[in-house]
């Protein structure tokens, strides 16, 4: 077991388990509320649109981060207005504004010869580049996204069920939700540098629906999503460090895998349960003597003397 854990020893890998660590609890904190309003979509599409914005400020001589942000507030504006519109919906306004964004971005790159960051770290991280000021980053993300939930936790849950009933008493529904497009943007950018633009999907769902099988409460939920996401931060840094793969997909991957295993236990538990449900019915029905009611000549009745 010591020798299983003494990469970690390394500067470098303590750094990425920290930072991953980190970027597994933002994205169970805000992967619980995607999950629940069904904002896959939106994830996967703000992951992608800040590629431009990382393109420009490569070239322009600004932290990726910068770039990141600026691309990913963009969309969320540019959803936002389209929502608000009407003329069209959520998802088609995510869905135009995620293939423009990211044809924007591939064209800036292959216009410019002069291009020096690998496409391969925009898109996938390199975690094991994580510096302590990058984790600095990650941890003031974390607790500006844990205040948002805390401020705004009675109006995500009145707006998920119904926000006829949620306007009613006062609790903003109208703000729930580009609040929660806000909540992913900050999970995309702060978590650009660890598993890139693509890979945080991975963290941002597989954690919260492996958790989600298991526990019904939203902070439960919340709660065993992170440790769930931290699992996968160590075990895929492990797989990388000893089969020599890709840090960030190797977490990404181990993300997936822990939704499908917990489905496949789930399911198992459920129909156990069931089958013993049955059994036990079964043999409660067998115990029972049949009681068969007295006729009338019957020579086994008592009579009452006369």
């Amino acid at each position: 077991m010591t020798e299983l854990l003494d990469p970690f020893a390394t500067g470098f890998l303590l750094r990425a388990l920290v930072g991953g660590v980190l970027v597994a609890v933002l994205c169970g904190v805000v992967g619980t509320w995607v999950v629940i309003r069904g904002m896959a979509f939106l994830g996967e599409a703000m992951a992608h649109g800040v590629l431009p914005g990382v393109a420009v400020a490569t070239l322009l001589g600004f932290p990726p981060v910068v770039g990141a942000a600026v691309s990913a507030g963009v969309m969320t504006a540019g959803i936002g207005a389209a929502s608000r519109r009407g003329r069209l919906s959520d998802d088609t306004a995510i869905g135009l504004l995620f293939v423009a964004s990211l044809s924007l971005g591939v064209i800036v790159v292959s216009r410019s010869r002069s291009f020096a960051t690998d496409l391969t770290a925009i898109l996938f991280g390199d975690v094991l580049a994580v510096s302590w000021g990058d984790i600095a980053l990650l941890a003031g993300a974390l607790v500006l996204a844990l205040a948002v939930c805390r401020v705004f936790h009675r109006s995500f849950v009145a707006a998920t069920f119904d926000p006829r009933i949620a306007a009613t008493l006062g609790l903003r529904p109208w703000l729930a939700q580009p609040v929660l497009v806000g909540l992913v943007t900050l999970v995309v950018v702060a978590s650009y540098q660890a598993v890139g633009s693509l890979l945080v999907v991975g963290l941002l769902l597989g954690p919260a629906v492996a958790a989600g099988r298991w526990v019904r409460s939203i902070p439960a939920t919340m709660a065993l999503a992170a440790a769930l996401g931290a699992l996968a931060v160590l075990v895929g840094l492990l797989v990388s460090w000893h089969a020599s793969t890709a840090a960030g997909a190797s977490i990404a991957i181990t993300a997936v895998l822990l939704a499908a295993a917990s489905a496949l236990a789930r399911g198992a538990v459920t129909a156990s349960a069931e089958l013993r449900a049955a059994l036990r019915a079964a043999l409660t029905s067998t115990s029972t003597p049949s009681r068969v009611p007295a006729r009338l000549g019957d020579p086994m009745k008592e009579t009452s003397p006369r």
